[in-house]
């Protein structure tokens, strides 16, 4: 498996909802290897499918301190949510050299189709929960900038077309 290119904002395919996945085959399980490569060498906590162009919803998210804890999603979708908040600097690939700090449910339960295909839930919080909804929003057809303030959306583009020049 490889490394992927990243697909760079403002692709029309990061702003496009992804479709389900209809079962977890081996053509998945080379798709997650392939975003788990790509995620290991931006680096990063975290991967989208539609964030290397496959149209599908699918993540990887690796939070973990010494890596090689990957959990693979197919459909992932939040069934809670903790009113507790947590603030966390965000950052995508897909708009690089730039950040900001977006405020999320500092825990959630995920429910979704794990490597064997079958239905998971699963408990993220702190940096893991930030990512898997970061992911989420990827799968949405969101990115993280709009989350924010039109003015510090703004900010944030302005800043990431300085860097792309």
């Amino acid at each position: 498996m490889s490394a992927r290119p990243i697909l760079r904002w403002p692709n029309r395919m990061l702003r496009t909802p992804a479709a389900p996945v209809e079962a977890v085959t081996d053509e998945i399980r080379a798709i997650w290897q392939d975003m788990i490569d790509t995620m290991e060498a931006m680096p990063g906590v975290g991967l989208a499918a539609p964030q290397i162009g496959v149209g599908l919803r699918l993540c990887v998210v690796d939070a973990s301190d010494e890596r090689g804890w990957a959990v693979r999603m197919a459909n992932p979708e939040i069934v809670s949510r903790s009113e507790a908040m947590n603030r966390h600097p965000e950052a995508s690939p897909c708009l690089p050299g730039v950040s900001a700090e977006v405020e999320r449910p500092a825990e959630v339960t995920v429910r979704y189709l794990g490597e064997d295909g079958a239905v998971q839930d699963r408990a993220f919080s702190g940096l893991w929960a930030t990512s898997v909804q970061h992911q989420i929003d990827h799968l949405d057809g969101k990115l993280y900038i709009e989350r924010l303030s039109r003015t510090k959306r703004d900010m944030v583009l302005k800043r990431a077309k300085k860097v792309a020049s």
